[in-house]
């Protein structure tokens, strides 16, 4: 029961069930998951080692990224996606590359949704990093986009974001189409540097909220 507890906490913290600040309490989360304590504990210690979670005196809270640590989580992030795109437009199969290019067209629908339209730009980063065929960059992807969830607004949440998201998934996908590995690197790198930048000029409230 272990994983399952850790599995639905970080869900629920991914979904912004629970937002960084939040105090984590052993029998709420054991009440709110129909589990014992034990795994609950288990999955808070795991979570803490991870970084994901903070202490607060004697309680447990969902930890915040400050500038700096932003700032780091985005170069490794911005490394690794464009090596895991350089590696799709290598590795990737037609049926791959088919069901990343349906994905770009399906998400059109969710335009003006910010949440949904962030759950599904993370399916989509997540079926490049598969598509890469290396797993222990998908493994170091994990842990990255793990931390990703500590970040209480999405970039696309910024006005007009959403639609500049996804002509810049079609071009990335169109590059892995191509099998252009160094088009699709620097694509996909530019796309992250350009959400980077939305995301500090949200929180500076520069721009606004759709």
């Amino acid at each position: 029961m272990q994983t399952d507890a850790y599995s639905l906490i970080l869900e629920a913290i991914d979904h912004g069930v629970y937002r960084p600040g939040d105090r984590l309490v052993e029998s709420e989360l054991a009440e709110r998951f129909g589990v014992s304590r034990t795994p609950i504990r288990e999955a808070l210690q795991r979570l803490e080692t991870q970084s994901l979670l903070a202490r607060d005196g004697r309680s447990l809270i969902v930890a915040s990224l400050d500038h700096n640590q932003l700032a780091e989580l985005y170069v490794v992030r911005t490394e690794l996606e464009a090596l895991a795109a350089r590696l799709a437009a290598r590795h990737a199969t037609p049926e791959e590359v088919r069901v990343l290019r349906d994905m770009v067209e399906e998400d059109r629908a969710l335009l003006g949704d910010p949440g949904a339209l962030s759950r599904a730009n993370r399916r989509f980063h997540k079926q490049i990093h598969l598509a890469s065929h290396n797993r222990f960059l998908v493994q170091q992807l994990d842990m990255v986009h793990r931390s990703m969830a500590l970040l209480a607004l999405t970039s696309l949440a910024a006005e007009g974001r959403d639609e500049a998201t996804l002509a810049e998934h079609d071009a990335i996908v169109s590059a892995i189409e191509a099998r252009d590995e160094a088009a699709a690197g620097k694509t996909l790198s530019d796309h992250i540097s350009k959400a980077f930048v939305t995301r500090l000029k949200l929180d500076s409230g520069e721009i606004g909220t759709v």
